[in-house]
């Protein structure tokens, strides 16, 4: 993810009008612990059997739009370390608004599952992601949302809604694309004092993260020896048992020496000792599952170590005598099981600085944060989008979103409301989310 000062316009795509209210029926609640009767964040809400789906926000809180032609009994709602349970549509239109789900505790004779260590289960995971990923290219619908503060105030505010051509997995050249359905910004923010931040590439450097289909961002084959690997615990995942294993950066002194290397295998040639690279590692963990060995969940942060080595993935331009320090980087990425394969469902990312001219005592401190929720997939009847109609890596959101601007798409959702939840911006225009043609 890029900072830029920097912003290019697109020509609009055009896709068909809005189903109309009536054919949906929309169910609401909060999700919450049976047991602590605490609400239980980011839990997955979905129809069984369908790519209809969503997630809960930071409080539990969610908004599921149905189809009514879909004749759908029950939703299902899932989440780590939970069981799954399915709750009747019919009744929870009636009395629905709280909705318990169970934990879920792993008897001891489960801990071990495979024999392997560690980063063997992660080699075979990438061995098994033409098994369980799509082998053929989809449609994506998405909702997007990106913020920038600087302390406590917000500077910019922009979310759209988004059209994806998600490429076949492991098929070379078949490359994501983004374009813009509707766009709005919030106008309702503190004014920049002497610096202008903008976020480059948004929703399309966001489907970068997606490290099953770019494995090059944190799980490159050989870039695993970097890392040291853990297996820290099983835990439930839509009824699957998952491994979660941690890693970490190794310390340099757990490497050989680059000579070492060589003299082992020629192999490592290419290879160079940690020291050299040029970009910063990650720590965190993946949720792999184990039985088809596929990754449900990565949650990671880069390793900031290195300020000025990390702060390089990060500006694109930026003025003389203006010094660029990040001080966090995290990163969520999730995916939902339907039919046998799993699929792209949340992406989350929150990247924290400071900013500090020359000759000046006080810096800037700025948060920049982006959400993009998978609200629709399509399977069939998939068409490329054309580099015209698609979002290019230079784009700013921000600068772009007057183009797609529509009254009558919006309505009365004409704020952005600052501290609202992607969930409940969904909320209010889910109706528009499913689109003929879609």
């Amino acid at each position: 993810m890029g900072l830029s000062l920097v912003a290019a316009m697109l020509v609009p795509s055009v896709t068909a009008l809005a189903q109309a209210e009536a054919s949906f029926v929309t169910v609401t609640g909060v999700v919450k612990d049976e047991n602590t009767r605490k609400e239980v964040p980011f839990a997955s809400i979905s129809i069984p059997g369908t790519h209809i789906g969503t997630v809960a926000n930071a409080d539990g809180e969610f908004t599921l739009k149905v189809l009514k032609s879909l004749n759908a009994t029950d939703f299902e709602v899932t989440h780590i370390g939970y069981l799954n349970k399915r709750f009747n549509i019919e009744e929870a239109l009636k009395n629905g608004k709280t909705y318990y789900i169970a934990p879920h505790s792993v008897p001891l004779k489960e801990v071990v599952v495979r024999p392997e260590d560690p980063e063997s289960i992660i080699r075979g995971a990438l061995t098994n992601v033409k098994k369980n990923y799509s082998e053929n290219p989809n449609i994506l619908v998405g909702f997007y949302r990106e913020s920038i503060k600087q302390k406590r105030d917000y500077v910019s505010i922009s979310e759209a809604v988004i059209d994806v051509y998600k490429g076949a997995y492991q098929k070379e050249f078949d490359n994501d694309r983004v374009r813009i359905y509707r766009g709005r910004k919030s106008g309702d923010v503190k004014k920049a004092d002497t610096l202008v931040v903008k976020l480059q590439g948004g929703p399309h450097i966001a489907m970068l993260l997606d490290i099953v289909k770019n494995p090059y961002v944190l799980l490159d084959p050989e870039m695993l020896r970097y890392y040291s690997y853990e297996v820290l615990d099983l835990v439930n995942i839509d009824n699957e048992m998952n491994y979660v294993i941690g890693f970490t950066p190794r310390v340099e002194q757990d490497f050989p020496s680059y000579t070492d290397k060589v003299k082992v295998s020629t192999a490592w040639r290419a290879i160079p000792p940690k020291a050299e690279l040029d970009f910063p590692l990650y720590m965190g963990k993946i949720y792999i599952t184990t039985e088809s060995l596929a990754i449900s969940m990565v949650e990671f942060s880069m390793d900031l170590s290195d300020p000025d080595k990390a702060a390089l993935q990060f500006v694109r331009r930026k003025p003389a005598g203006l010094r660029f320090t990040p001080t966090a980087a995290t990163y969520l990425v999730t995916y939902k099981k339907q039919n046998d394969k799993y699929f792209l469902n949340y992406i989350r990312t929150e990247v924290a600085f400071k900013c500090k001219w020359n000759r000046k005592i006080f810096s800037s401190n700025y948060t920049i944060m982006s959400e993009m929720a998978i609200t629709d997939r399509q399977l069939d009847g998939v068409t490329r989008f054309t580099s015209k109609e698609s979002l290019k890596s230079t784009a700013v959101l921000a600068d772009m979103v007057p183009v797609f601007f529509a009254d009558d798409f919006w309505g009365e959702y004409n704020v952005i409301e600052p501290e609202e939840s992607i969930q409940s911006a969904i909320k209010k225009i889910n109706r528009k989310l499913k689109r003929d043609g879609n």
